[in-house]
């Protein structure tokens, strides 16, 4: 852990694990999460972690930002109340 690649990608990586253990154990069945979206989300961490620490800082920061849209997009962490 000597880079912010590291800690921020092993930080995501986390919330992720989080994310799955909490939606595997929950007792309602109103999500169904596909595992290879996780599994998704794991590669963009550790795409995002090699890059940075090679020197690859654009390419980083746009792996980090693409992992934490596809989060935000398919795996939803935050459901909003809708407003009917």
């Amino acid at each position: 852990m000597e880079t912010p690649y590291d800690w921020i990608t092993v930080g995501i990586f986390a919330g992720l694990i989080v994310l799955f253990m909490q939606r595997s154990t929950s007792e309602s069945n109103d999500v169904d999460d596909p595992l290879w979206m996780y599994l998704a989300a794991g590669v963009g961490c550790a795409l995002a972690n090699y890059a940075g620490n090679e020197g690859q800082h654009l390419l980083a920061a746009l792996a980090i930002v693409g992992t934490l849209a596809f989060v935000f997009h398919f795996l939803k962490p935050f459901r909003w109340p809708r407003a009917d």
